[in-house]
Parts: structure tokens; sequence; C-alpha cells
């Protein structure tokens, strides 16, 4: 049987011609990254003067609004595609109040980014609320029958809802649904629509596995948080999974799906690009980010080199939009 492709064999075939310089591997790259497809997550805290470093994440810091506003302008200089805002209230309870406060330190954040400059860059807004509430959890807590303290699924996508409609009063442009509730993406589609903000965008946190390479943002918003969110979170043991999850959120309007840890999860990314009807992004995590800098910072791998590696691999994978927190430095390297 004669096969459907053939490779030419012979003395005249030499895949290394096409790598015989820099500017020849530039011309013939597949896959090439823009700063426009980078969207830095920043942090935003309550009741400091100064921007605090992250121990854990050198080079980041969680920032005052005075500084986040100047952060967001350094990322329209330098030709970025967003920014993510997380919050860092002063204080936490059990149902997140501050979330949906108007004057929450994530809402007043977000209209003080927009105002500076939302017509010239994606301004997005973690809608989550385990950076809010005192036991650190993605949503509001109840008991089951068993006697066990578990998330309340139904109660948490109310909350949702409420904070969908402060974020987008706010001026946020896209929403970023990362809470792993079922249902999250029509509830919250449905409050912003009837409320008028038929123009918000919903980013689905689609495929969010549990991790270990999340104890670096923990304490970038200073978590508190027992224990794990295995029972809301993807098991990254499963593929399949995933995917049905990624299908259930188009199914209800995402306008963007995220898979989240990147590196991890490249083939989750390839498969959800397969099918997907919108846009791909991935996160490239707070323990992604660390490995890099504190291998580099003892002198085993080139940082600058690693780190063009690594988003180039997630994009390669099929994301179309990247968070990173390298986006401001590689930015000035593109």
């Amino acid at each position: 049987m004669t096969p459907a492709t053939s490779v030419p064999t012979g003395p005249q075939v030499r895949p290394r011609r096409l790598r015989g310089s820099g500017p020849l591997r530039r011309l013939v790259a597949e896959t090439r990254l823009h700063p426009a497809d980078l969207v830095l997550p920043v942090f935003v805290r309550e009741g400091i003067d100064a921007p605090v470093e992250i121990s854990s994440m050198p080079g980041a810091v969680q920032h005052t609004i005075d500084s986040l506003v100047e952060e967001a302008r350094a990322c329209v200089a330098a030709g970025i595609g967003g920014v993510m805002l997380f919050g860092v209230p002063q204080t936490k309870d059990a149902r997140g109040s501050g979330a949906d406060d108007p004057e929450g330190i994530l809402n007043v954040a977000t209209r003080a980014v927009v105002d500076a400059v939302g017509d010239e860059l994606v301004v997005m807004t973690d809608l989550c609320l385990d950076e809010f509430t005192d036991h650190g959890h993605c949503g509001v807590l109840t008991t089951d029958p068993a006697g066990r303290t578990v998330v309340d699924n139904d109660a948490t996508l109310a909350r949702y809802a409420d904070m969908a409609l402060a974020q987008a009063a706010a001026g946020a442009h896209v929403l970023g649904l990362s809470g792993m509730m079922d249902g999250q993406v029509a509830r919250v589609r449905a409050a912003l629509d009837t409320a008028g903000h038929t123009d918000t965008l919903v980013l689905a946190y689609a495929a969010k596995y549990t991790s270990a390479l999340y104890g670096p943002f923990r304490e970038a918003v200073q978590s508190s948080l027992t224990g794990d969110r295995a029972t809301y979170q993807q098991d990254p043991a499963n593929a399949v999974e995933a995917l049905r999850e990624v299908e259930l959120d188009l199914a209800e309007g995402a306008d963007i799906i995220m898979v989240k840890p990147a590196q991890p999860h490249l083939d989750i990314i390839a498969a959800t690009a397969q099918i997907s009807t919108v846009p791909v992004a991935a996160y490239q995590i707070s323990g992604e980010y660390a490995q890099i800098v504190a291998t580099a910072d003892r002198g085993w791998i080139d940082r600058d080199a690693a780190v063009l590696e690594s988003l180039i691999h997630i994009r390669r994978a099929g994301a179309q939009m990247i968070l990173t927190y390298f986006a401001l430095e590689v930015a000035g390297r593109l």
C-alpha cells in the first residue's frame, strides 16, 4: 500500500539547513511570542503605603493602589495584552464580604486601573472568594449530612454573581472565574446580562488542577487556607474530565477558556485548543515562576533562555494568551 504521505530521503534532504543562523531560525519559526499574548497577574494589598516584596516570588510584590497604577502604565508602554488583578484585604470573614463591597480593595483598585489605562489595556479581575474568606476556601462553607465541612456549591454561585456585578460596575473588562464551582459560568453570565453588562467577558478556569505549585501565590494573597481544595479543583490524574469541564463552560457561554497550571498540563492545553471555539488561555502559576527564578539564582540555568523556552512551550501547545509573572520582563526582550 502506498503511504498517504512520504518523507523524501537521500543526500539532498538536510533539515539542518533551516537552522544555520539566528536570523534563519527566526524566519522559519512556527511559534512566536508577542507582548500582546501576555497577561501580567498583579496583587494589590489593602492598608500598605509602599509595595511589599513576596519572599517566595522574588521580583513580585504586593502593590499599593498607586504602585499598581504605575505597573499598569508600564504594561501599556511594553505592549502587554492585559493585567489580572488580585485583591489582598485587611479583614476577612466566612462569606468573603469584601469581595463584592464596592469599597473593597479589589473593586477600588479596578476602578483606579481602568480610570488610568482602561482604553489601552485589558483589565481582568479574579472572581473567587479565597482571598476574602477567613477559611481560605473558594466558596461558602456548610455542613453535609455526614457532618463534614464542605463548600456549598449553590450558595457560592450566589456570591459569585454578586462579585461579578461589583467587578463589572468597577469597570473590569474580563472576569476570571477561578473558583471551579459547577455552573459558575452560566450563573455569572446570567447575572451580567440581566444587569446590562452584556459586553463584560467571562474567562472560565475550566481546567484548574490541584497543584503543589500554588504555594507562593498563597503567600502573595495571604491565604487563610488549611488543607487543600481537592474536592472542587481538578485531579491531576484526569484528562477526559478536564475536557468535559471545558465543554460545559463553552456551553454555558464562556468567552475565554483557561488551563491552569500551564507547564504540567501542556497536553490539556493542546487538547483544549483542538475543541475550543473561543480563545484558550494558560496560567504559568507562581510555583512555575519560582522554580525558574530560584534555579537561575543558583546559577544552574540561564534565566532568560529558560523563561522564553517555558513560554514558547505553552504557546506551542495552543494557548493564545499566557498569564505569567514574567510578562513585563519578557516583553522588553521580544
